[in-house]
């Protein structure tokens, strides 16, 4: 019996995904373990491997295309199974795909000299194959949906448009077979705004879903804030278009959901230390000189290197602080796994770093730098995104002397790292000038109370200040 091959759930917490290579094609015989695709999460590139053996009859999702967990990407099929068996399990889902011409025929023994193209399940298919509802198409997908006839679109492609209020009929799809994907619905929007730009006046702003009253139009053109709707001018004409819309991006998308459901869920209370980074400066600057220029230990100490051994090294000194919330109880930690944050064109990114309390410093260096590379090539595996108790976001790099973090869940805290800055301090009754490096620690109360936080951060802040003892 065919089998369905459907969009795993490759990052916790991740409600869709997106094919960004196929490693197969159709008529390729896969085994268990088989890389068969490369699929793009909110942060990573995943590579997903078969769970089935058998032939790859049909991919229902080409590349480029968005799919929801559990949605189907793809069919295998046994020896003698044809077209009509990939269509009775995907229950009627073929919108993606044309429809073979000859349901009769092993969708696996395709004939070398097909008297048409090739088309998604490795049959051969005319040059215009007729859709379910009339709607015939050519080979290269390039066609509106005839009036009347059944729309092929993805599912998230008909959320988006639901919640705009655009009419998919409207568009012209450019996925397989003439399926709507998500650029298509990009593309319509941008240039639906640069049309009312370039004629002068705003289109009439998109219906609300659902239908709508009067009052409820008025929110959605107003209080939405679409940028194609222009506010009048003062002067009774029309303002002109200063303002263009940026599609969300999945990731931009995961970040504003994963932040509010912390915001939300999670009571965060802060504390903030001033370590004096002199020593920690000059350590770093003699155990850069004694690194080799080249080979595997070229990679350089940085002060972020330093803050996360003394992160964990708090950590060993306060262990009752390595904890994170649970409904069941508190989840203690016996590793100290911290959480890097890198910033990368699409977002943040939170690579994990783990067992960093068995760790050497020039470990953590070529470790950190390996993450943040592939964080920005977005070729992180799914295991190094998920788990962690805590992180460290630093921003001193770009002159930032102070800010708070918002926890990431399920973690139980963040340490905001400023830059290091010369100032005078009072050491031994005299005021002095010093580099001090503000570190703000978010915490979870749930998990966490004030006087353990407090125990935890002036840990931290010895270990810094006194770096080698860290190293020792």
């Amino acid at each position: 019996m065919a089998t369905v091959v459907r969009m795993p759930a490759v990052l916790a917490g991740a409600t869709e995904a997106a094919i960004a290579h196929w490693l197969v094609a159709p008529g390729d015989t896969v085994a268990v373990g088989t890389p068969i695709a490369e699929i793009e999460t909110e942060k990573a590139l995943v590579e997903y491997a078969a769970e089935e053996a058998g032939v790859i009859g049909r991919l229902v999702l080409a590349e480029g295309e968005s799919g929801e967990i559990g949605d189907p990407i793809a069919v295998l099929v046994g020896s003698g199974e044809t077209g009509a068996d990939i269509d009775a399990a995907l229950g009627g889902r073929v919108a993606a795909k044309a429809v073979p011409q000859e349901n009769s025929e092993p969708v696996h023994a395709a004939p070398a000299a097909a008297p048409g193209p090739v088309i998604a399940d490795g049959l051969p298919a005319s040059p215009a194959t007729e859709r379910p509802g009339g709607a015939a198409h050519g080979t290269n997908g390039h066609q509106a949906p005839a009036a009347g006839g059944r729309i092929f679109a993805s599912p998230l492609v008909r959320k988006l448009a639901g919640e705009r209020g655009i009419d998919l009929a409207a568009l012209a799809g450019t996925g397989p077979n003439g399926r709507i994907v998500r650029r298509d619905l990009e593309r319509f929007v941008a240039v639906t705004a640069a049309a009312g730009q370039a004629a002068g006046a705003a289109p009439a702003p998109l219906a609300p879903p659902g239908g709508a009253t009067a009052r409820d139009q008025a929110e959605h053109a107003v209080v939405r804030d679409d940028p194609r709707s222009a506010a009048p001018a003062a002067g009774g004409g029309t303002a002109p278009a200063d303002r263009d819309l940026i599609p969300h991006t999945p990731m931009r998308r995961a970040i504003a959901r994963r932040l509010t459901e912390s915001k939300a869920t999670i009571p965060h209370f802060y504390m903030t230390a001033e370590p004096v980074v002199d020593d920690l400066l000059a350590l770093r600057k003699r155990v850069n000189e004694a690194l080799p220029s080249s080979g595997q230990g070229a990679v350089k100490v940085s002060v972020n290197d330093f803050v996360v051994a003394a992160v964990a090294a708090a950590f060993r000194d306060v262990p009752e602080a390595n904890v994170t919330w649970s409904d069941e109880g508190l989840v203690a930690y016996r590793s100290v796994d911290i959480s890097i944050a890198v910033a990368t064109e699409t977002g943040l990114v939170t690579p994990v770093l783990r067992g960093v309390e068995g760790k050497k410093l020039s470990a953590i260096a070529r470790e950190t730098a390996a993450l943040a590379r592939r964080a920005r090539e977005k070729q992180l595996l799914q295991h190094e995104l998920e788990g962690g108790t805590f992180a460290v976001s630093n921003l001193g790099m770009y002159g930032t002397v102070e800010f708070s973090a918002i926890i990431n869940p399920p973690q139980s805290g963040i340490l905001a790292v400023g830059a290091a800055r010369q100032q005078p301090v009072v050491a031994d009754g005299a005021v002095v000038p010093a580099t001090v490096m503000r570190c703000t620690l978010s915490v979870d109360h749930r998990a966490i109370d004030g006087a353990l936080a407090a125990r935890w951060l002036a840990a931290f802040t010895a270990r810094l200040e006194n770096p080698l003892g860290t190293l020792i």
